[in-house]
């Protein structure tokens, strides 16, 4: 964890940084803010709750409890009590301050002192939490994915019209400096790559097995019912499954597609410019390694996504294979005329030519702990947060509003459910409906616990 001194310092370069954040806001849409609630002027402190601070909600909660002269870190959420203190001592060591703690949601967005709520829980949660957020006057904060189906998509944007809310996606790759500099190098098709056409993105992990479980009585310090939420509560409970390895069960989780590949596909969008949807959708892979675990999405996918005769783009997640592509373990490459450009994990891009020369590259100066895997990018990431805080407070554009995510969210959808119907899906580019397939019509949506499900 930085010292406050470092983190003060970090924070004036990266306040100096956004003077280049009015340049790609092509994509980003200013939205009013019309809803009940506390207004808040430029100067105004802005009231922070974090609901779900197991390891990222943690370090979300941290990095807005340090950012002491723009909010403060009032609450936090969670139904497992064992992970809150950490929490708690995290934003008082960042701040002073500790915060009060709320064991369920549904009383978290009554709370009438709270101008914010930041969504940290798991996929299933994300929709049903955004809007209740939105219905009860609080703007969002809303972690990758923007929600668990396509159908929460549309809920989710629904609500955000009818409310009037602040909504920042978590992917943060679309403030930080240096990536920025390096899009609108390529949206102007400088240093020969001119129209690019092509893209890939890729992902890759050691993940070792998660073993296979029976059955377990639930922990006293766990509300497993209301862990559950909006999913069906027909599944027992399994040690296996907490704090992370939900992502890799499909009624709470995305796979490593929403897991990571969100945030690549997101940095392809962007750079490409992909407004529209694709009109053709292909999944292939499956789950290869450790076949006798619990482990249900695949550990190997490619996701194919065709934008008519425009350009086409992909995304590789290898979850038990850490071999690097393009000397990188994950990362983008966009392929133009007579170069190529590559982003990687860090603030960072690179374009060579044709013979693998080096034409530009640049390399941002606020750190990123590569190694570190509860906070790497703390530094960078408090700039998104800057921008979602001065979204509320002056109405400044949001470099990660609710429609791009869901609309980079859907391609990887998209991919997951040709996965699980095993053929490719044609998609209008317009309305991003899929046409003529009524099995994969079934994944649109998903089934609901009773009473749970999100309403607008």
């Amino acid at each position: 964890m930085s010292t406050r001194r470092e983190f003060i310092k970090q924070v004036a370069v990266a306040s100096a940084a956004l003077a280049i954040g009015d340049k790609l806001d092509a994509m980003g849409k200013k939205i009013p803010v019309t809803a009940p609630g506390r207004v808040l002027g430029a100067n105004d402190k802005v009231r922070v709750a974090v609901a779900g601070v197991h390891n990222r909600g943690r370090a979300l909660a941290m990095n807005f409890a340090q950012m002491t002269s723009d909010c403060e870190v009032v609450y936090i959420c969670d139904c497992d009590s064992a992970v809150v203190p950490a929490a708690q001592e995290a934003c008082k060591a960042a701040s002073g301050i500790e915060p009060k703690y709320v064991r369920d949601y549904r009383e978290l967005v009554k709370m009438p002192d709270i101008d914010v709520i930041v969504v940290a829980m798991p996929d299933h949660w994300h929709a049903a939490a955004a809007i209740m957020a939105m219905e009860n006057g609080k703007h969002v904060y809303l972690e990758k994915p923007a929600t668990h189906t396509p159908a929460e998509n549309e809920m989710v944007l629904k609500a955000q019209k009818k409310y009037g809310k602040v909504v920042q996606i978590g992917t943060q790759r679309r403030s930080w400096p240096t990536v920025r500099e390096g899009i609108e190098i390529l949206r102007n098709g400088e240093y020969g790559l001119g129209t690019v056409s092509v893209a890939k993105s890729w992902y890759s992990h050691p993940r070792p097995s998660i073993g296979k479980f029976d059955p377990s009585p639930v922990p006293e310090n766990l509300d497993w019912e209301l862990w559950q939420g909006p999913a069906p509560h027909k599944t027992e409970f399994k040690a296996n499954c907490l704090h992370y390895n939900w992502h890799w069960y499909w009624d709470w989780g995305t796979g490593e597609a929403l897991n990571n590949g969100s945030h690549f596909i997101d940095v392809i969008r962007w750079g490409m410019g992909l407004d529209d949807y694709p009109t053709l959708v292909n999944s292939v892979g499956g789950k290869y390694r450790f076949v006798d675990d619990d482990w249900q999405t695949p550990d190997y996918q490619l996701i194919t996504l065709q934008y008519g005769d425009r350009c086409s783009v992909n995304w590789e997640g290898r979850s038990r294979n850490h071999f690097p592509t393009d000397g990188l373990t994950h990362g983008v490459t966009f392929y133009g005329e007579d170069s190529c450009m590559w982003f990687d994990f860090r603030d960072s891009y690179v374009i060579r030519d044709m013979k693998g020369n080096v034409v530009k590259e640049a390399v941002g100066s606020l750190p990123v702990r590569v190694n570190d895997t509860f906070n790497p990018c703390e530094a960078l990431d408090t700039i998104h947060l800057k921008n979602f805080l001065d979204g509320i407070r002056l109405g400044t554009p949001l470099n990660a509003p609710l429609i791009e995510g869901c609309k980079s969210t859907q391609l990887m959808q998209y991919g997951n459910i040709a996965q699980r119907v095993g053929h490719s899906l044609h998609i209008d580019p317009k309305t991003g409906k899929i046409l003529g397939d009524s099995e994969a019509m079934k994944y649109w949506t998903r089934k609901y616990e009773k009473g749970w499900m999100p309403k607008v």
